[in-house]
């Protein structure tokens, strides 16, 4: 038991193990990234409409918002969102759960951001498109968004922006 724990406290660790960081690290960056994007989505450019399910579990009094409006809202907010919640997911994985070294710092960290962007592109179209076509409340995109980028980021953060 001593020896999985002291896997939590460095960045040598059995791949389980540091699945499960990962996943830590990715719940702080998330709850960033949740944080940010609903302030944003409540008070910066609106994209909540009333019937969502954050806005009447916050027992928010919303106005209807045009499905164009709060698409093109729901994007913007989510790159307000991103650069708070990347930075914060860069810093926790390179102190603590991957190898930094398969790059040079400048190297990696640009890797690091382009593919973040990736997935944030990837899962901002497919949010933006349900919200479009299937008429999806916000929530509910934001969340497909986070599935998707969630597979894709530790993929690539493992085998090409650091070391394992």
């Amino acid at each position: 038991m001593k020896r999985i724990l002291r896997q939590f406290a460095q960045r040598e660790a059995h791949p389980a193990i540091q699945f499960i960081k990962y996943s830590i690290a990715g719940a702080v960056a998330t709850l960033v990234d949740v944080v940010v994007f609903y302030l944003a989505a409540i008070l910066i450019l609106p994209a909540l409409a009333p019937d969502d399910p954050v806005a009447r579990l916050l027992g928010l009094s919303l106005a209807p918002i045009a499905e164009s409006l709060r698409s093109a809202n729901y994007i913007w907010d989510k790159v307000i969102a991103f650069f708070f919640s990347n930075l914060t997911a860069y810093v926790a994985n390179f102190l603590w759960v991957f190898t930094p070294g398969r790059h040079k710092k400048h190297v990696e960290f640009a890797l690091f951001y382009a593919l973040s962007t990736t997935s944030f592109v990837a899962g901002t179209g497919l949010g933006w498109l349900l919200i479009r076509t299937v008429d999806l409340p916000t929530t509910y995109a934001y969340v497909a968004n986070g599935v998707a980028a969630l597979a894709i980021n530790y993929a690539g953060r493992k085998y090409l922006v650091f070391k394992g």
